[in-house]
């Protein structure tokens, strides 16, 4: 991968103008830039997929030949899901192989996980460990309808009585703001 060293120095994907223009994704940013320093240093042992299901699922398949249930492992800590098998098979003498393609060696592997993504559970099946993931959507973050009501004609349309602004409300609105921080 190459870097670029242009206007951005170090920073070869512009993580710093997000912290200029963003708040509030100071650790969505740091996430991103860790894995993004991390890709030249990852394993590529033991090969996997990360499928997308639906809008709400994934499932990670990891290739995991010759490895029994009992030596793996699956691990959810702080939004970082680990998968690490121990070779705990026959020991065969390597002078006995006249190809061995198949590497049965110990690994670990890790994903960084969204916040809103949990593990469900893993089955292993013809030598693939799957992991299923959900994406959770908190009920506040989920759209809603808003119903419109009729208004009552009695009170002026729109459902509220007219107010007067104060003067402090006056010079906030100047600004586009309330007088507590809200906008009009």
């Amino acid at each position: 991968m190459t870097r670029h060293t242009t206007t951005w120095g170090t920073d070869p994907f512009g993580y710093s103008a997000w912290n200029k223009n963003a708040i509030g994704f100071e650790d969505i940013v740091s996430r991103l830039k860790e894995a993004a320093m991390q890709v030249p240093q990852l394993p590529t042992y033991p090969p996997y997929n990360i499928r997308k299901v639906d809008d709400d699922h994934y499932v990670i398949e990891v290739a995991v030949a010759g490895f029994g249930k009992s030596e793996l492992d699956v691990e959810t800590k702080e939004n970082v899901l680990t998968v690490t098998g121990k070779w705990e098979g026959e020991s065969i003498p390597p002078d006995s192989f006249l190809h061995k393609g198949i590497a049965a060696r110990p690994f670990t592997r890790s994903w960084t996980l969204a916040d809103n993504i949990v593990v469900q559970n893993a089955e292993m099946l013809n030598g693939l460990l799957r992991v299923y993931l959900e994406q959770f959507v908190p009920e506040e973050k989920k759209a809603k309808k808003i119903p419109v009501n009729d208004a009552d004609p009695g009170d002026g349309g729109g459902g509220s009585k007219p107010q007067l602004l104060t003067e402090e409300d006056k010079k906030y609105k100047k600004v586009g703001l309330d007088h507590h921080g809200g906008s009009f």
